[in-house]
């Protein structure tokens, strides 16, 4: 890569995706020699990107933080994505950044070229967001949770459930989830040794222990679905496992994303994962798809559509006397 400032720009891209690099991977990747890369750093130094080098076999290359704020490289997507992360951010579920939000708003929107800044105001313009009450969490404790999550540095905190009880927790962090306008922070418990889903705006007083983990399978290739089903299961009574005898394309039309978790079993069935804390409502909901269905668990649930069918039979069943005049 002959060309110095493109090559100083790729390095950057690539620091800043990165928490660490090693001298030879980095030299790989700009196809340039051990010596060319650190002239490129010292450069990026003087500029006032505080770039820290740590010697050794384990060293290598990291951004740091530093004393100001020295341009980011975005590329289209993601200035697009910011812009309308930040127009959302106002009337979003992370606490006391409104005004914050609109003001990094106005500078970034203010150097966005045309064609960047006609997509957000598109999709804002014609985006209805869905007002609701719902707790706030600390930009700090969420900013925080994410570099734990970013550096697999394991975090301490205390945790207060619902029922109130408290207790202190020690994990492994591996992903934020925002869930109806709630944040959950999915991880790994030492102490459990399983994975756990904690509510944020529950946790206080996280803080980074500086022990580095080696990343364990996740539970699941679907981290969202799995977060959502994690919740929905530990919150209600009953949980319940239908078969729909439909596409899950046309069970997805009817239901909505509180009603549970589908999962496709074929090209004409499908699976739903649901919780409630009354076997009325679940009956109530799954009839309400107007679609085929078996239920296979809890037996409560299986007892209860057996006598509700039988007194649905009886209301329509022909009457033995003529029902009595209705007065109006």
């Amino acid at each position: 890569m002959a060309n110095t400032p493109l090559r100083m720009l790729r390095l950057l891209s690539l620091l800043q995706n990165c928490r660490n690099w090693s001298g030879p991977e980095l030299s790989e990747r700009l196809e340039v020699s051990p010596r060319t890369l650190r002239r490129d750093i010292d450069r990026l130094r003087e500029l006032g990107y505080p770039v820290h080098a740590t010697p050794g076999a384990h060293g290598g290359y990291r951004l740091e933080a530093g004393t100001a704020l020295p341009p980011l490289l975005l590329d289209g997507e993601e200035a697009v994505a910011i812009a309308i992360s930040l127009r959302t951010a106002a009337g979003g579920t992370v606490a006391d950044i409104e005004e914050t939000s609109v003001r990094a708003l106005a500078k970034l929107e203010q150097v966005l070229p045309g064609h960047l800044r006609r997509r957000v105001n598109a999709l804002q313009n014609y985006t209805v967001p869905l007002i609701a009450n719902g707790p706030t969490v600390d930009p700090e404790v969420l900013t925080l949770l994410a570099q734990g999550c970013r550096d697999r540095e394991r975090l301490r905190f205390a945790y207060s459930t619902r029922e109130g009880a408290e207790s202190n927790r020690h994990v492994e962090p591996y992903r934020l989830v925002n869930v109806a306008r709630k944040w959950y922070l999915m991880c790994w418990d030492l102490k459990r040794e399983d994975w756990r889903t904690f509510r944020v705006d529950r946790l206080t007083s996280p803080y980074a222990t500086g022990e580095r983990f080696k990343p364990r399978e996740l539970p699941s290739d679907d981290i969202a679905t799995y977060v959502a089903e994690s919740i929905t299961s530990s919150l209600a009574r009953y949980r319940a496992l239908v078969t729909l005898h439909a596409p899950v394309s046309v069970v997805a039309e009817r239901i909505r994303p509180r009603d549970g978790i589908l999962t496709v079993v074929d090209d004409k069935t499908c699976m739903l994962r649901t919780a409630a804390d009354s076997l009325q409502w679940l009956a109530l909901t799954i009839g309400m798809f107007d679609i085929e269905f078996e239920v296979h668990e809890p037996p409560e649930l299986k007892e209860y559509v057996l006598e509700l069918s039988a007194r649905l039979g009886r209301a329509v069943a022909a009457p033995a006397e003529p029902a009595p005049p209705v007065p109006w």
